[in-house]
């Protein structure tokens, strides 16, 4: 049996009441926080210092439990307008330290409560930098996470849950997260003077298909003067084209491409064929170059935070990005014509595409980062200049 990892909460507060349990057998135990539950799936680490609501409610967080490294979390408490998702999709969270009250202007809740009202559970009190070593030697393991206030677990029937689970490579996740039915956004980006606002003269008319949209990404296109009709993930070239639209947008998402790609990659392809300008971003990203005979694979640790170094190969500038990311396009499977335009300095990994016969450009990461940064927000307005000059 591997060595467990010990818990670096209070010693006064030596009974666990929140475990979580690997495939491999170790139990790491700490405080439990948030909802009494208990949710199987792949555990990740996220480096941003900041986010963490943002973060929680991103719908490619599906089938997660999320390790935040940074160790004060919560500290800004929880409100409405924070999140990228209605329902959070992710698994549960992992912490360092217990979440403390709330210190910020703009907070209307504790994460605690928020956590609880959304079924979410989560431990604090472990030692993350030990876990997250565990994540970067072996990769992404399985685990439970199990929140219980009396602190009663059957720990062999989590192992065996933890161990049963398949993993993310080849799961579809993006037909559990998508949009049930179309629908209209106009809301552009949040304002210290006003809040959000609302979208008064569209120039063009963007179809975005959902494969787990974060909000944030459709308030930077509306910010941008577009007016987007989102379409769930399932939709046909038909179902897209019928709205008429000057351009087209293939969201983020979780799971693995190729799974998606499945019923997606012959929509893509069908969608080239139209010569409207089109913008992937992330699960996007990875289904267009499914979509022109590259191939995926799935990533040791991924990419998750808001530091990540990216280089645009074309102007020569480097701009920080925000990440989150299992599954990486190889680079080498791009076919001719779609050339590499932007690349992770972190590990040279394929961070962007784009095609040198067809409006088309794609990136792994997040350029609609939420709260930041804010490097990358130029390839919105790039996205439409393809559309004005395709008009």
């Amino acid at each position: 049996m591997p060595e467990n990892i010990p818990n670096s909460s209070d010693p006064a507060s030596s009974r666990p009441t929140a475990v979580l349990v690997l495939a491999d057998g170790q139990v790491i135990t700490g405080q439990g926080l948030g909802a009494t539950a208990q949710a199987v799936g792949e555990v990740c680490f996220n480096t941003s210092m900041t986010g963490y609501q943002e973060i929680m409610t991103d719908p490619s967080y599906a089938g997660q439990i999320i390790t935040f490294t940074f160790p004060h979390i919560g500290n800004v408490g929880a409100n409405p307008e924070d999140i990228e998702a209605t329902t959070p999709f992710a698994r549960g969270c992992v912490l360092r330290a217990p979440i403390t009250e709330p210190a910020n202007w703009r907070a209307t809740q504790h994460l605690d409560a928020w956590l609880t009202s959304r079924g979410l559970a989560a431990i604090a009190g472990v030692d993350t930098r030990a876990l997250t070593r565990i994540v970067r030697a072996a990769g992404a393991p399985t685990g439970v996470i199990a929140h219980d206030p009396d602190g009663n677990f059957d720990l062999d029937a989590l192992r065996a849950e933890a161990a049963a689970w398949p993993g993310l490579k080849g799961m579809d996740l993006a037909k559990d997260v998508t949009c049930r039915q179309s629908y209209e956004w106009q809301e552009t980006i949040w304002s210290l003077e006003s809040g959000y606002g609302t979208l008064a003269s569209p120039k063009h008319h963007v179809v975005a298909i959902d494969y787990g949209a974060k909000r944030n990404i459709l308030r930077c296109l509306a910010n941008a003067g577009c007016r987007v009709t989102v379409v769930p993930a399932t939709a046909s070239a038909e179902d897209v084209m019928r709205h008429k639209p000057n351009g087209i947008f293939l969201s983020n998402g979780p799971g693995d491409p190729a799974a998606t790609g499945e019923y997606a990659v012959p929509v893509i392809q069908a969608l080239l064929e139209t010569g409207l300008p089109i913008f992937g971003i992330c699960l996007g990203h990875q289904m267009l170059s499914l979509a022109l005979g590259a191939r995926t694979e799935k990533m040791q640790q991924g990419h998750r935070g808001a530091n990540h170094p990216v280089k645009d190969l074309k102007t020569g500038q480097v701009e920080i990005t925000s990440q989150n990311h299992g599954f990486v396009v190889v680079g080498e499977s791009l076919p001719s014509g779609a050339v590499e335009s932007h690349r992770s300095l972190f590990d040279g990994t394929l961070e962007g595409i784009s095609l040198t016969d067809r409006p088309v450009f794609s990136v792994q990461h997040h350029p609609e980062a939420s709260p930041g940064p804010q490097d990358s927000h130029y390839l919105f307005d790039r996205f439409v200049a393809l559309m004005d000059t395709h008009a």
